[in-house]
């Protein structure tokens, strides 16, 4: 009971800090304009016809992925903040279990990641993507996996780095190539054989498949977008999320102690 308290009051924390930064919440609104809005709908108008893909609702997919994941991850940056600020001390020397921590901090950014892809999901109704309840309803639950993915990823990457300038620096270098190599705004099923073994290291490309195939179930172009079927995403998903969330609480408390 102790150890949920400790997640429920660190993620309540978390979200809370969310809501009081009026520039994140600004962001979560115009990132979906510039991805969806104005990407999204220049490949609709060049490329679906030659293709043969409404191309507006395959980049809609893609950035919620993407929005998940990267949102969750990148919210992990506050656990640097908080070290420097020496609350990160505070909390692992309290009698509480390490991972309940990192699990608190992961639920409280995946909440906030959350809200981001509800603001997707409203600008695509807005451009016309109209999600029928049963798409929502199984869209619902691969979003939460997907941002503890994300969050487990941001905490690998993260636990090594002792200053907030060294992480905004490094993460965007880490995220941004994996926007191509997950195929957000495009189709990646033919890929030069070294671009496609980036791509399976990509922990965004399962998070983005997974949406694609929850969504396209079903459809006629679901063999033409999706890379692997939901429950072989989620299975690797659920090894990667393991292995990262270890790893990665294992270097940040070494790191803690040896300050």
């Amino acid at each position: 009971m102790n150890n949920l308290n400790t997640i429920l009051a660190i993620a309540y924390r978390d979200f809370t800090k969310f809501r009081q930064d009026r520039g994140r919440i600004l962001a979560t609104f115009i990132f979906p304009i510039v991805f969806v809005g104005i990407l999204g709908s220049s490949l609709q108008s060049n490329l679906s016809q030659a293709a043969g893909l409404n191309f507006l609702i395959f980049t809609f997919t893609g950035v919620i992925g993407q929005t998940l994941f990267q949102s969750t991850a990148s919210g992990l940056i506050s656990l640097i903040q908080d070290r420097e600020t020496d609350f990160a001390q505070e909390m692992f020397v309290s009698p509480v279990s390490r991972y309940s921590i990192i699990i608190g901090k992961i639920l409280g950014e995946s909440s906030v990641a959350m809200v981001q892809g509800t603001g997707v999901l409203l600008f695509g109704f807005i451009m016309g993507i109209h999600l029928s309840f049963s798409e929502l309803l199984a869209i619902f639950p691969a979003a939460l996996v997907i941002c503890l993915l994300g969050g487990s990823f941001g905490l690998l990457v993260l636990s090594n780095l002792s200053e907030q300038r060294s992480a905004n620096q490094i993460f965007p270098f880490i995220i941004f190539p994996q926007f191509f190599l997950a195929g957000v705004f495009s189709p990646i099923k033919n890929l030069p054989i070294y671009l496609s073994i980036l791509s399976k290291i990509s922990p965004m490309t399962y998070a983005v498949d997974l949406i694609r195939g929850v969504y396209y179930l079903g459809k006629p172009e679901y063999s033409r977008v999706v890379l692997s079927s939901p429950l072989t995403n989620l299975l690797i998903i659920a090894l990667m999320f393991t292995a990262f969330l270890f790893i990665g609480t294992y270097l940040f408390v070494r790191n803690e102690r040896n300050r």
